[in-house]
């Protein structure tokens, strides 16, 4: 009898140490949580990757000369340029649909290298440590030298990546179109960890506080652990993310194609099986006999872009303002009273991202124009036109801003 009693009570114990543990596991980060040293920044008079930095916020400060729309150089490569230059040590690097990856002088616009991938290169390259990453149509994603375009590794997915990489303490991040986001090992290019996603991650990843966030054709934004792969939370949107978001004080800024903006907290978790859940939960109040559940984990407050709007661009942070295209306009977001303070109009869809440096706001249209516009007021500054749709996103560095158009040359601006 005392025996059974023993092995009951301990029976007993080590539930609830399971339980305890379950719980700090699920709920809390003293079990697997992220590394807060995780993160890095460019520096001054640097556009490193796309979005600029690895919070995305497009913001290249308040100091140096503002370009004030002076053609300075254009480059012509073989085809069209989605993709987003990035400039470091006076190169500009940048990818094309003639599968090439290039390096140009960045005063002058001379060609310095060129590699030939097997695909269309619409990623925007990201340079670190003497190192451009990119990845390519072929799936593969591209180690080069950034000075000679030396190949020192590739990293292979199933099939294409059009996602921008990000990079942080020694480990590469990117989404691909096999449903997957990928971290590799900047010096191997060996595979780190990867998580199966529900549709294509075209976003690019940002990474912040040991936390990787981005958005999936699903409609979902993850986060997960940035050492580990574990995931933290999936918060569904009602349509696909195909934006990247952008991020302040571990808020997650992102925009989803049913024309809704979102603000989700990163520190948030979900509770077991919450979406599970909540699917048949909201069966159950559709009907009427089940209360209303309360926001998803996550959930800050979210903002409608208008009815209809199906295309916009990847957020610009400066102070407590988001700059985004809008369909055909670029608007300015007050993120504390949620209002719109501005808006500007174009002639054409604005998918191109923009980019802040001091007082002005850079951004290109689907009419063939980069647009210099103040950034407290929505007032043009200046235009310039170029030869086809922009949906390159600019890049401002040394008081020049560069970007690519679909008519197939990079163009820089004073």
């Amino acid at each position: 009898m005392k025996c059974r009693r023993i092995v009951l009570l301990s029976t007993l114990g080590v539930v609830c140490i399971l339980i305890v543990v379950l719980v700090l596991y699920q709920f809390t980060d003293v079990i697997f949580g992220p590394t807060e040293t995780i993160y890095s920044v460019p520096q001054s008079g640097e556009w490193t990757m796309f979005r600029r930095d690895l919070g995305h916020t497009g913001n290249a400060g308040t100091g140096g000369t503002l370009p004030e729309g002076t053609l300075e150089w254009t480059f012509t490569a073989g085809a069209t340029i989605h993709s987003s230059p990035a400039v470091v040590d006076g190169m500009v690097y940048f990818g094309s649909r003639d599968h090439n990856i290039y390096a140009l002088d960045a005063a002058t616009g001379e060609q310095k290298w060129v590699f030939e991938t097997g695909g269309w290169v619409e990623s925007s390259p990201i340079v670190a440590g003497g190192v451009v990453y990119c990845g390519s149509s072929d799936g593969n994603l591209y180690a080069l030298n950034a000075k000679t375009g030396e190949k020192i590794w590739s990293f292979s997915t199933v099939f294409a990546i059009t996602s921008s990489p990000a990079i942080a303490d020694g480990v590469v991040y990117t989404g691909s179109d096999d449903f997957s986001v990928y971290a590799v090992d900047v010096a191997t290019g060996k595979e780190l960890w990867h998580k199966r996603t529900d549709d294509m991650v075209l976003a690019s990843p940002i990474v912040t506080q040991g936390v990787v966030v981005v958005g999936s054709v699903d409609g979902i934004c993850y986060t997960f652990n940035a050492k580990n792969g574990r995931t933290r939370l999936q918060y569904k949107t009602d349509s696909s993310i195909t934006t990247s978001a952008a991020v302040k004080d571990g808020v997650a800024y992102f925009t989803n194609t049913m024309g809704y903006f979102y603000a989700i907290d990163l520190t948030k978790k979900n509770w077991l099986w919450e979406n599970k859940i909540r699917y048949y939960w909201n069966a159950l109040y559709f009907y009427g006999v089940a209360p209303k559940l309360s926001k998803p984990s996550g959930y800050i407050w979210n903002y409608s872009l208008g009815f209809g709007v199906s295309s916009s661009s990847s957020p610009a942070m400066a102070d407590n303002n988001v700059y985004l295209g809008v369909g055909k306009d670029v608007i300015s977001l007050d993120i504390t009273t949620h209002q719109v303070q501005w808006t500007f109009s174009t002639e054409g869809l604005v998918t191109s991202s923009p980019a802040i440096a001091g007082t002005a706001i850079y951004i290109g249209g689907q009419d063939g124009h980069l647009y210099a516009i103040d950034r407290a007021t929505g007032e043009k500054l200046w235009d310039s036109a170029t030869g086809d749709k922009i949906t390159s996103s600019p890049a401002v560095a040394n008081g020049m801003v560069y970007i690519g158009s679909e008519d197939g040359k990079l163009y820089a601006f004073k």
